[in-house]
């Protein structure tokens, strides 16, 4: 056998039947192929996996800066529990900061529960907090979803927010574009007082795009059938769509990036990821939800 690395204190062989072994308590046992290897070396975890565990313990488990893209949506506001188990914010966000290349990009997809008729603003904290540990609020944006009406003094609930970080300038952008609404139609010229008085022209007319970067507000069907039409996902009771998982992943990444989500729930991440060769990563701490994640992204393996 050939000594090929030590992480974390393990020593690692290739074999001559190509396999990895690690030695193990004086033992040296088989332990995966060396592709396996490699990615365990680059990333401290193997990637391509839905790990069923504290996210703050799985961050803790992998390398810094080897994360290219995160797209999560946190337990909105009941800020401490989810599905019986508690996470602390302010330190999954540190170990984002951490594991995110330079350039990288965190999607944080957030909302605010209403308390005692005022909303908690937990939203806008977490974003600040963020850019407090050096990341940029590189932008705001705004997911709007047709939620059912509810019975209260105030206009209906229909979006959330969708903040936009990245460590630096982001070093991926790939915009989704939309139809211009007047696209083959001339431009108006624009016009400035040459002397306060007469208009003059100040370019010649053009003629309008038939594409235009999408606005920073989007909308999405959401719903049974709708945001999926994975029935097992629907055992979640707080999925987003695919869609939006799926525009994110395509503006923040390219082929081949590592893109986490450290709330897997019900794995639409992982699927997309999968459907638009990307390589995915995550943590879920509900051993019920990891069970339907598995399940869902296993018909799209």
């Amino acid at each position: 056998m050939e000594f090929i690395g030590e992480i974390k204190d393990y020593k690692f062989y290739e074999g001559d039947d190509g396999l990895v072994y690690r030695e193990n308590d004086d033992m040296i046992i088989e332990w995966g192929t060396y592709e396996e290897f490699l990615e365990y070396k680059e990333y401290g975890i193997e990637i391509n996996k839905i790990y069923c565990c504290d996210c703050l313990e799985g961050l803790k488990k992998m390398n810094s800066e080897c994360v290219d893209l995160t797209v999560t949506s946190p337990p909105y506001d009941d800020l401490r529990q989810y599905n019986g188990y508690s996470w602390n914010f302010e330190e999954i966000a540190k170990e984002l900061y951490r594991v995110t290349k330079k350039g990288g990009v965190v999607v944080w997809i957030v909302g605010d529960k209403t308390v005692k008729g005022s909303e908690t603003g937990s939203s806008f904290k977490q974003a600040l907090f963020f850019k407090e540990i050096g990341f940029n609020l590189h932008d705001t944006m705004i997911y709007v979803s047709d939620k059912p009406p509810l019975t209260h003094p105030r206009y209906e609930q229909k979006f959330e927010y969708m903040f936009i970080l990245s460590k630096g300038k982001p070093k991926t952008f790939n915009p989704i574009m939309e139809e211009c609404k007047y696209a083959g139609t001339n431009k108006k010229a624009r016009t400035f007082r040459n002397d306060g008085h007469n208009l003059e022209s100040t370019h010649k007319t053009d003629e309008v795009k038939k594409y235009k970067i999408k606005g920073n507000v989007w909308e999405y069907s959401t719903g049974y059938q709708k945001s999926t039409k994975d029935k097992i996902a629907f055992k979640h009771p707080a999925i987003f769509p695919e869609l939006l998982a799926q525009d994110h992943i395509i503006s923040w990444s390219n082929e081949g990036d590592v893109v986490l989500d450290c709330f897997m729930g019900s794995g639409t991440t992982a699927k997309m990821c999968i459907l638009n060769n990307r390589n995915y990563l995550g943590f879920e701490i509900s051993e019920e939800y990891c069970k339907i994640a598995e399940e869902r992204i296993n018909m799209y393996k």
